[in-house]
């Protein structure tokens, strides 16, 4: 909204034209979602520790984790909050990327509400029927990815990029919308997924939105497009906006979740930032990019996967010690920090490695 003020305010002080550029906004937008996250912190945890909403931690985990049972969870709706007014202050509401992931972003808010809401009301780890959880999911997931494949504007959005080969496209044309969709849905749960330690989901998506919101702003600008030879999409530049809110409030958040966390963000947290990280990817052309900055999230999914399914074509047998992977390592004595820390490093050489992408062609 205040784009519209600034944009009137330039007319009479020149100073207020700086915030027509994508740059300026991306800067408060980061800032105004930290602050805002810093400010809101307590008075949300002291919230929900007035209405009891504390964790239930699963019985066959770690033991270390039993001394968190009733830490306050659904800290996510901070990261929300601090994420909407951010986009809705600095971002141009006009644009239709920005509209289509803010509104899948509270969507997938609202079925993690519900599945929180079931988790601390009913004392049950398991919350909504998993089948229910993914109708909805899916049912957002699929609206979010027609609204990007209906509403493209040029033919690369209907093309898979392939990332390291320049030039290098799979036309899907209508198989967009499929892939689309298990592109939001999958990263949602992946997410989701990993939100199981004190920071450990929340500091690789920090990273990861940050280098998507560079994608953004590459993508949606004419000369650094043509120059990376990556496609150019006009409008997705706003993009950045968003990324850059979802960045400040998870490093808000971070502060209040860091070892031992003061609340946890639950899944109206995981899922709806997750669904968030996918819907910038598909809208900027990186799904596959996204694979591999995301490989922590990847691999936590993929240790689910294989875990059941040895369990279940195998007589019982495991493959980890215990799923998701990051169970398997404390498993194996490291403590929660190593494995958080840890985690986060290798999430850093594979957002780099992932930024790569923009220069090795």
């Amino acid at each position: 909204m205040l784009i519209y003020l600034t944009e009137f305010l330039a007319h009479y002080i020149s100073g207020f034209g700086v915030f027509k550029y994508v740059t300026m906004r991306t800067i408060m937008s980061v800032l105004t979602a930290l602050v805002l996250s810093f400010i809101i912190g307590p008075k949300v945890i002291r919230w929900l520790i007035r209405l009891k909403v504390g964790q239930s931690v699963r019985l066959d985990g770690p033991e270390t984790h039993l001394v968190k049972t009733g830490t306050p969870t659904m800290g996510g709706v901070m990261i929300l909050f601090s994420v909407t007014i951010s986009v809705l202050l600095w971002g141009d509401l006009t644009n239709h990327y920005l509209l289509i992931v803010t509104l899948t972003m509270l969507a997938f808010g609202v079925i993690g509400f519900i599945d929180d809401y079931k988790k601390v009301a009913y004392k049950d780890p398991n919350g909504m029927r998993s089948r229910t959880k993914y109708l909805w999911q899916s049912i957002i997931g699929l609206i979010a990815a027609y609204s990007l494949f209906a509403m493209a504007q040029v033919p690369t959005e209907h093309e898979l990029l392939i990332p390291y080969m320049k030039d290098t496209f799979i036309h899907l044309g209508a198989w967009t919308v499929v892939l689309s969709y298990f592109v939001i849905v999958g990263t949602s749960n992946a997410v989701n997924l990993t939100d199981g330690l004190d920071g450990l989901a929340i500091m690789p998506t920090v990273m990861v939105s940050a280098a998507l919101g560079v994608f953004a702003y590459m993508t949606g600008h004419l000369y650094f497009s043509a120059y990376l030879t990556i496609p150019y999409i006009p409008g997705v530049e706003e993009l950045t906006i968003f990324c850059a809110a979802l960045a400040g409030a998870g490093l808000g958040f971070l502060w209040f979740n860091a070892h031992p966390a003061q609340v946890f963000m639950g899944d109206v947290g995981s899922l709806s930032i997750g669904a968030a990280l996918g819907v910038v990817a598909v809208a900027v052309k990186q799904e596959l990019v996204l694979f591999i900055m995301g490989g922590i999230f990847v691999a936590e999914t993929l240790s689910v996967i294989l875990q059941v399914g040895s369990y279940k074509l195998r007589n019982g047998k495991r493959i980890f010690l215990m799923a998701p992977l990051h169970h398997h390592f404390e498993q194996k004595g490291w403590h929660e920090s190593q494995v958080i820390v840890r985690f986060w490093i290798v999430t850093i050489f594979l957002v780099l490695i992932g930024l790569a992408s923009l220069k090795i062609r």
